[in-house]
């Protein structure tokens, strides 16, 4: 675990916002698979797929033209038959972390309130809060709204806004650089997780997170102190 100088305090916070993807729930795997079967009915072949894991991270559809150059239009017909796939995947597409569930609960009995922001729309990401049995215990689960004219930030806004909280008093929990950046835009600090895999640490201190932890085990003891 890394901790720079100055934050102690995060486990006096009284806000605790979740990314999803990657932090509370480990689908890449159904991520990959998901869109490379799609990727492969639109005439690409593995070798011009490369590395999947970068589709990871940034929102949908926009993430298909980041990494392969998709026009918008095209983009966003990947992205929905990505997702009339990807919806019906169930529990095994986005389980929990080892020992998040453990962790929710016990921000919740310290008193904590929970939220989200994610790139995810918000159906999906309440599709998986529920099929894991954890969304009655977020204050407020919130995602994108819409595909284009919103983003993680402003989903992050909404929490904070939603539920009355300073930024100052919460703190931003997250896998990649668009976490991070997400929470730096409205004043939050930022923990950086590696555990999925997702992200190598340089992107997280690149990103500017407050403290990057390898294990759930060890967030906890940010969280919780």
């Amino acid at each position: 675990m890394e901790q720079a100088q100055g934050t102690a305090g995060i486990a006096a916070k009284k806000l605790v916002v979740f990314d999803f993807d990657g932090t509370l729930v480990d689908s890449m795997p159904g991520i990959v698979a998901t869109a490379r079967r799609v990727m492969h009915a639109h005439g690409w072949d593995d070798e011009s797929l490369g590395d999947m894991r970068r589709l990871v991270g940034p929102p949908f559809p926009q993430a298909f033209s980041m990494v392969y150059g998709l026009s918008a239009e095209e983009a966003q017909r990947v992205t929905e038959e990505y997702r009339a796939i990807y919806q019906n995947l169930g529990r095994d597409g986005w389980p929990l972390f080892d020992g998040v569930e453990d962790l929710l609960r016990d921000l919740k009995a310290a008193g904590k309130l929970l939220g989200t922001a994610s790139s995810k729309r918000l159906f999906l990401l309440e599709r998986g809060l529920s099929t894991n049995g954890v969304l009655d215990l977020f204050d407020c689960p919130m995602a994108k709204l819409a595909d284009h004219g919103d983003s993680k930030e402003a989903a992050l806004a909404r929490v904070l806004n939603t539920l009355g909280v300073d930024a100052s008093d919460a703190v931003m929990v997250g896998d990649r650089r668009y976490d991070a950046e997400a929470a730096a835009t409205v004043g939050v600090e930022c923990v950086g997780v590696l555990y999925a895999e997702t992200a190598p640490r340089s992107e997280l201190e690149e990103a500017g997170c407050a403290v990057i932890v390898d294990t759930v085990d060890e967030l906890r003891r940010v969280l919780l102190g």
